[in-house]
């Protein structure tokens, strides 16, 4: 256990001190600590042989020694003075190095490390330098707003428990502000904590704002002192809201389009360039002197094209700061004549016209049956095929949803005409008869057949195409017969006949039965002769070899003859 130093012990010590030397090279010698950490002062001197103690103090301001620490050489105790500051933080080693724990401001003393011999005092001394880190800089006390061309002030940087002071600068957009008269004013102040001797700094910023400082950052920061040298800590960025006048009114449509048609709703919106910008403004229509006061914002809806024209708004307290936009409410308006559904006789004329009134170029469109249309239609004589659905479409390109039809549903009737054919099939057993008709609505055909005959294939109908079809009948009359075709439709009904001979018929039988007669009777006679043009062929050739075969012995007898005649000679 430390025990602590006796007063007879005290006043012995004190009158050594007047004898202690300062060991020759030994000058002032700083140890740094950071606060609250352990400030380690090693002795610095040579222990001698003949120790018998070692010492540490401090001095006063007024230079009044204060011992704190002992340890004798001999019996290795240690002993603490009882200095209320230094109670339960101090620490002496076997080499005479005091350690003082959790350092404070008021550390920051000169000590000396003393060690006695029995004939001499060796002191060495140590100056110890206590650094506090201060806390980053914030700021503080923010002005709400900002108005331009007024000084005023902007906030407060602090920056809380450093040792010792530190120095705040403030910035503009990463640039340094330096007071200048009526523009930049910076006030510093500071305060001491009693207790632990630590700083707090302030600084207060007066600021002269204009509409270039809208968005612009503000920072502070303080630079201090520690053990390793200067340093610098940055607060924050600070964007402040800045109030300034409208200079400028403008004015928009919405929701914005390429073009406005009839039946749209449109809204105006009246904007000021100020800050706050402005909540009402005066609102000026087309041909209407007075003025409508509302919020920025005047909507209109299902505009006619009366509403083109152009259109103003201003601030309410000044009416020559305005803006003023022109707007044009497209139409398209189609007149088809006639329209709806028409009914014609075939060969009447219809002349048809679709009218465009517009508020610009428009295109038009002809469909029959959702078929295009080269051209727009002209009846000048009906024909069936000219029934159907039209319609006339128009539209105006560069304003979407601008589009107008009509239509014309066009019904041609006529009372039904027949037209009746004949055709014999080649055998001349049977006849096809046709029943051609014409009209509309679709006339229902009726056979009726006087007289008997075989029917093989009864009413075979064609398709109903532009008014037309056919019926047909084969039959393979056995006398004389009448058909007669009935067509019938809402408007009249048209009967027509065709007699229908059967000698055509047998006739026709007749006559086959003659050409086959005579080609047989033919290939007969054709066969007789040639069996008589063979035998006189035969024959022929029978007394022709006999010819030859005389002929032949003469001349063997000539050249026998001739043979002998040589031989004579010879």
């Amino acid at each position: 256990m430390a025990s602590k130093v006796s007063p007879s012990c005290r006043l012995v010590f004190c009158l050594l001190i007047s004898a202690a030397v300062l060991r020759p090279g030994l000058g002032w010698y700083t140890v740094n600590s950071a606060y609250g950490d352990t400030i380690v002062m090693p002795c610095r001197l040579d222990v001698p042989q003949n120790l018998m103690f070692g010492k540490w103090k401090y001095e006063k301001p007024d230079g009044s020694p204060v011992f704190i620490a002992f340890r004798s050489s001999t019996k290795k105790s240690v002993q603490y003075d009882d200095v209320p500051e230094y109670k339960d933080r101090l620490s002496l080693s076997e080499n005479y190095t005091l350690s003082i724990a959790n350092a404070k401001i008021s550390d920051e003393k000169r000590f000396v490390c003393m060690l006695v011999t029995e004939d001499n005092v060796f002191e060495a001394p140590t100056l110890v330098k206590v650094f506090k880190q201060p806390s980053k800089p914030e700021i503080v006390n923010k002005a709400p707003f900002l108005e331009t061309d007024q000084l005023k002030k902007l906030g407060d940087c602090i920056s809380r428990d450093s040792y010792p002071d530190g120095n705040i600068t403030w910035y503009r957009n990463g640039k340094v502000l330096q007071p200048v008269e009526g523009e930049v004013a910076i006030l510093f102040k500071k305060e001491i904590d009693p207790g632990t001797q630590l700083s707090t700094v302030t600084s207060s910023l007066e600021y002269k704002t204009t509409r270039s400082d809208i968005q612009m950052p503000f920072t502070c920061s303080v630079t201090y002192y520690g053990p390793s040298g200067q340093k610098t800590i940055y607060s924050e960025q600070e964007i402040f809201d800045i109030y300034y006048p409208t200079e400028q009114v403008t004015i928009q449509v919405l929701p914005p389009k390429n073009a406005i048609k009839e039946g749209d709703n449109i809204t105006l919106q009246c904007l000021g360039n100020g800050n706050p910008p402005p909540e009402e403004f005066m609102f000026y229509l087309p041909g209407q002197p007075e003025g409508i006061r509302s919020s920025n914002t005047y909507t209109l809806t299902d505009v006619r094209r009366n509403a083109t024209g152009d259109y103003k708004c201003s601030l309410i307290d000044k009416r020559n700061m305005a803006a003023s936009t022109t707007i044009t409410v497209h139409y398209l308006d189609l007149s088809l004549n006639p329209s709806g559904e028409v009914t014609k006789q075939i060969g009447d004329t219809l002349p048809v016209s679709c009218t465009i009134s517009a508020s610009r170029n428009a295109t038009v469109v002809w469909m029959k049956d959702n078929i295009r249309l080269r051209s727009s239609p002209s009846f000048s004589s009906l024909h069936y095929q000219d029934a159907g659905n039209y319609v006339c479409e128009t539209a105006l390109q560069e304003v979407e949803g601008l589009k107008k039809r009509e239509s014309l549903t066009l019904i041609v009737e006529g009372k039904p005409q027949i037209k009746m054919t004949k055709k014999t099939d080649p055998s001349g057993l049977s006849k096809t008869i046709i029943c051609h008709v014409e009209g509309f609505p679709k006339p229902a055909i009726h056979w009726t057949i006087t007289g008997s005959g075989s029917v093989i294939n009864q009413t075979e109908e064609s398709p109903y195409i532009n008014g037309r079809y056919y019926s047909k009948i084969i039959i393979s009359p056995e006398e004389n017969v009448t058909l007669t075709c009935t067509a019938e439709n809402q408007l009249e009904r048209t009967v027509n006949s065709l007699n229908v001979s059967a000698n055509e018929n047998r006739e026709k039988v007749n006559d086959q039965a003659k050409l086959i007669v005579g080609i047989v009777v033919g290939l007969l006679l054709a066969a007789l002769v040639a069996g008589v043009v063979y035998w006189l062929y035969m024959k022929k050739s029978k007394t022709a070899s006999k010819h030859v075969n005389k002929d032949l012995g003469n001349m063997e007898e000539n050249k026998k003859l001739e043979e002998n005649n040589h031989k004579t000679e010879a």
